[in-house]
């Protein structure tokens, strides 16, 4: 029996999911499957490698039923034009109740098992009556999930500063943490306004490439490092990481930028810029 990695939900879940029989689906194929959380729309994304198979961080639970027909999609795109009816019932009620939460978006599933409401809040919430209220109002279950300003993006944002679609809103599985520490270590900009992405926090591509500044760091002699070089005995001052480059400077007070490759010995080791100190 074949199994796919399917994506699905407006959070973008991902599923290994079995197939009925021996059918096969293309990637891309729009499918309609059951989850952990009922029927729902998917998108199949690969067949489900046996590295994939092993990933805890993803469910193996729940089976495509079929490709998605004309009849689907068009039951599909109603549920959507009536998420956006739903949103506002829910808001009124939020409103009503003077509860301190701010919607953010509302989930039909495709079966109707259950409506996700996504919110954003400083505390708990004591959302029972609204719960109720709805329940009564859409006759069916209603789930709460609170999400922070990184969800909120993945929900609502479209691009980036670098023009291509918000990374949490395609390949990100999971919001990967990102510091100040990497920004700097990478000589970005520290201005917040330049890097930080659509949820207001720091760019998630600072940490692409973090690790691989910190291997190539390693090859460095770190800052205050005293090196021998074929025009004399420097102090190391600066470093260029991907160019494999160090600001040096000499006993005369002249500077200089050295590949790494004319360093002939290292004196002493200076205790900055290296991973840790």
């Amino acid at each position: 029996m074949a199994k796919y990695v399917v994506r699905y939900g407006v959070m973008r879940h991902l599923a290994v999911l079995s197939t009925r029989g021996g059918t096969v689906f293309e990637r891309g194929a729009k499918v309609i499957a059951r989850t952990n959380r009922g029927l729902e729309v998917g998108e199949v994304l690969c067949e489900a490698s046996s590295k994939r198979l092993e990933d805890s961080e993803i469910t193996t639970e729940g089976q495509i039923l079929r490709e998605m027909t004309p009849e689907d999609s068009n039951e599909q795109a109603h549920i959507e034009a009536s998420a956006r009816h739903e949103f506002g019932i829910c808001r009124q009620h939020v409103d009503e109740l003077a509860l301190q939460m701010q919607m953010v978006d509302i989930e039909h599933l495709f079966g109707g098992e259950r409506i996700v409401v996504y919110y954003l809040a400083e505390g708990r919430i004591d959302f029972r009556e609204l719960v109720k209220r709805l329940a009564s109002e859409f006759q069916t279950r209603i789930e709460m999930r609170q999400i922070g300003v990184r969800d909120e993006a993945k929900l609502l944002a479209d691009y980036g500063d670098c023009g291509k679609p918000v990374c949490c809103n395609t390949h990100l599985i999971e919001m990967p943490p990102v510091s100040m520490k990497m920004a700097k270590l990478q000589k970005a900009t520290l201005d917040p306004t330049k890097i930080s992405g659509r949820c207001g926090r720091l760019k998630c591509c600072l940490r692409y490439e973090y690790d691989t500044y910190i291997e190539l760091q390693r090859e460095l002699p770190p800052i205050g490092s005293e090196v021998n070089l074929e025009k004399g005995i420097a102090r190391v001052i600066g470093q260029e990481i991907l160019a494999q480059q160090l600001l040096v400077e000499y006993e005369d007070n002249r500077r200089a930028l050295v590949d790494v490759a004319e360093v002939v010995s290292v004196n002493r080791r200076g205790g900055k810029g290296r991973s840790g100190n």
